[in-house]
């Protein structure tokens, strides 16, 4: 038994144990003074950061308030009046009740949003149109809100107003229910257009947006406006008698209030002068018998933990031996320094394991960025696991993602490894910015995540990659023809990397085809759509191809692309158009043409290059070498008038005549009805549809470009006269051609 307690090994093992107790106790022991004497200031400060999170989130709803009234300010009509009879016109009321729909659907916490005239007894909401008495005696009916009131109210001059909530009596499709609302009505001081305006809002739905529930329990939350009377509160007792007459507030700055068991902080709105109100329990209650019950844990818990070193001093002398014997030494003396000469045996083993675990790591997080930005959602416990893998991809609060691609100027030049690639990206951005993470996505596009602390270093980041990708190009990456696009700014957060990415991504699609910058920024995307497409020609292109006239057929890709070019349209849309071209001319080979998939083989050399293509002329050249290819074995154009190609060039060539059905089936040889059929089979749509379609788009050209009358236009392209011609036209694109003129006068 003596032997037993003096050997060494167990007597290390009770001291170590001991060492480790003792360590414990003196931390928990300034740990729990700590959160006895500060936990209401740590709990308070929580609540702090949760209240100005909720301040924020107040800002931006009367933001959105502010602007949906400007917005609303904004639309046209301020006379509802017919030019013609004087009469209210309900194209007018039905066009501004969809803006008003569509400006109440984007704001979740909006009821409703009301605009009526002086002149007329007439309300306008999201859902339709009534009187406005019947409005607030049927829909949103109260003792002092109604007709009467709204109308005095609006006949003075009055400020933006925000009223408290009240009790409403809204109707549904069966009953009555009570609801409380808000009520903003705009002011008039300044009158922006003749319309009165009345915004609805759920009280419950705001303070649900606003997340209510992070703060502690206890506490409450009141908004004064600017004319410091209480707009909403969470408080049933909100009597704030005394308390605002014994705080001085700087608007600066926040104050703070102590008063009987309570403590106010007031905030000041950094956007309409509003001031929040957060009142706070001041002090937990019974935190001595807190403290008590402390102490009497963490003495039990030290007359426990060394009976228990003691058991353990014993248990473990017997697997402490074992483990000894295990990496290689004597179990004699238990001492255990002899494990030190087994674990330096194991280093080797673990450095190399390590390399390799690096190298799965990088792999890794690639995995979980590519995951991240996936179009299609994983499941939540996936998610989670993202979140906890993710944290740590960047450090910065806020980030930008930059998508690079490169392309081999020389394709019988070795090209660089990818993980090479990598790192001389990863190298060159580490030294502008540290906080850098690059990832390969493919087809040599490469991913970068920069995070970053402030919203301005965004500019400077930019100014930076602009000098290095132009030292790039001529030296590490001499090779390769590189391009960058800078994403817009996001908070660090899981769900904005898909944001990040698809906006770096647009970024390289609508980049314009005579940039010249290596990097792009996303912000300053031109978005356009002035893409020309000359159907007439396209068909000659198919004819001369048919016909082994190459030479012409290569001047209308050439001058198809000049004049895409001289328009500066997006890459994306020049190669859309190449492809398109690509497919029209296909119809023309012959059938046996596709023999061991000689077609299809041709489609896929021709797609890879337009996905690679850096530039329009790259492009062009793909299409026209493809073009030499099918002109080899397109076949002989039918002379049957009764094909596609020849009913839809003479549609295009004499557009403007009276092309009935009768005449047309005359042409191609064949009956009207016989005719009408085909048509519908063939194009998809009917003869008429697509006449309209080819005169209508026509005639969209000589609204922008020329100065003729409607009634010319309409004439010009085919119509009897200039009332058919607005009908159709409004029947397409749902405004009538003036208007769309309008529209586009300034392009």
């Amino acid at each position: 038994m003596k032997r037993f307690f003096t050997n060494l090994g167990i007597v290390q093992i009770f001291c170590s144990l001991l060492l480790v107790i003792g360590i414990m106790y003196v931390s928990n022991y300034f740990v729990y003074r700590n959160s006895i004497s500060g936990i209401y200031d740590k709990v308070a400060q929580n609540n702090n950061l949760a209240v100005k999170t909720m301040i924020q989130s107040f800002d931006d709803s009367f933001r959105s308030i502010n602007n949906m009234i400007h917005s609303i300010h904004g639309l046209p009509y301020d006379s509802l009046e017919s030019e013609e009879d004087g009469r209210i016109d309900m194209v007018k009321v039905y066009t501004m009740q969809d803006s008003i729909a569509a400006l109440v659907s984007s704001v979740d916490f909006i009821e409703e949003a009301i605009v009526f005239y002086d002149d007329y007894d007439l309300a306008i909401t999201s859902l339709g149109t009534s009187s406005l008495s019947d409005l607030f005696q049927r829909k949103y009916k109260h003792d002092l809100y109604n007709e009467t009131y709204w109308r005095t109210y609006m006949k003075g001059k009055n400020a933006f107003k925000v009223l408290p909530g009240q009790d409403f009596k809204v109707a549904t499709a069966s009953s009555w229910q009570r609801k409380k609302l808000m009520v903003a009505v705009d002011g008039n001081k300044i009158r922006i257009s003749n319309k009165h305006i009345i915004i609805l809002i759920d009280e419950a739905a705001l303070l649900k947006h606003v997340n209510q529930k992070a703060m502690i329990p206890g506490a409450s939350f009141i908004v004064l406006d600017q004319d410091r009377s209480v707009v909403l509160s969470t408080d049933a007792n909100s009597d704030l008698s005394g308390v605002l007459d014994e705080v001085y507030f700087n608007p600066a700055s926040e104050a703070s209030l102590t008063k009987e068991d309570y403590q106010y902080h007031f905030y000041k709105s950094d956007f309409n002068d509003f001031v929040y109100i957060n009142k706070v329990p001041y002090q937990f209650q019974n935190i001595d018998s807190v403290i008590k019950a402390n102490e009497m844990i963490m003495l039990t818990a030290i007359i426990c933990a060394i009976l228990l070193s003691v058991l353990l001093s014993i248990y473990l002398n017997r697997p402490v031996k074992k483990i000894i014997r295990q990496l290689g030494g004597t179990s004699r003396g238990n001492d255990f320094r002899k494990i030190l000469s087994g674990v330096v045996k194991m280093q080797m083993e673990i450095e190399s394991t390590r390399r390799q675990l690096k190298d799965a790591e990088s792999e890794a997080r690639r995995s979980v960025f590519l995951q991240a930005v996936d179009e299609y959602a994983f499941d939540s416990q996936h998610g989670l696991q993202l979140q906890s893998s993710y944290s740590d991809l960047v450090r910065g609060k806020y980030f930008v993602l930059m998508m690079v691609h490169l392309d081999l100027r020389d394709k019988g030049q070795t090209p660089l490894p990818i993980e090479g690639i990598a790192a001389v990206l990863h190298t060159a951005l580490q030294k502008e910015h540290d906080d850098v993470q690059v990832f390969y996505d493919k087809n040599l596009h490469f991913v970068a995540l920069i995070g970053m602390g402030q919203p301005g270093d965004r500019a400077i980041l930019l100014k930076d990659l602009k000098r290095l990708f132009a030292g790039l190009g001529q030296e590490s990456l001499s090779a390769y023809s590189v391009w960058a696009s800078v994403s817009e700014l996001y908070a660090a957060e899981l769900k904005n990397y898909k944001l990040a990415y698809r906006s770096a991504m647009n970024g390289l699609l609508y980049r314009a085809v005579n940039e010249t910058s290596h990097v792009l920024d996303a912000e300053k995307i031109h978005y356009g759509w002035s893409m020309y497409f000359p159907f007439d020609k396209i068909e000659k292109l198919s004819n001369y191809l048919s016909n082994g006239k190459l030479h012409e057929g290569r001047e209308i890709i050439s001058e198809t692309f000049r004049e895409n070019a001289s328009r500066n349209v997006h890459q994306h849309q020049m190669a859309h158009i190449a492809k398109t071209m690509f497919l029209y001319i296909l119809r023309h080979v012959h059938p046996n043409a596709n023999q061991d998939d000689e077609m299809y083989k041709l489609e896929q050399r021709f797609l890879q290059k337009i996905d690679c293509a850096h530039d329009y002329l790259e492009i062009e050249q793909a299409l026209i070498e493809a073009a030499k290819h099918i002109a080899k074995h397109s076949k002989p154009e039918e002379t049957n008038k009764l094909n596609p190609g020849f009913i839809s060039q003479y549609i295009e060539l004499h557009y403007m005549e009276n092309l009935y059905l009768d005449h047309i089936a005359e042409i191609v040889e064949t009956s009207p009805k016989y005719f009408s059929s085909y048509f519908k089979k063939t194009f998809g749509i009917n003869y008429v549809e697509y006449l309209n379609k080819v005169r209508l788009s026509h005639a969209k050209e000589l609204l922008k470009d020329s100065t003729l009358s409607i009634g010319e236009i309409g004439e010009k392209t085919g119509y009897l006269n200039s009332s058919t011609f607005t009908t159709t036209f409004k029947k397409y694109y749902g405004i009538s051609p003036s208007e769309f003129r309008k529209q586009h006068a300034n392009e």
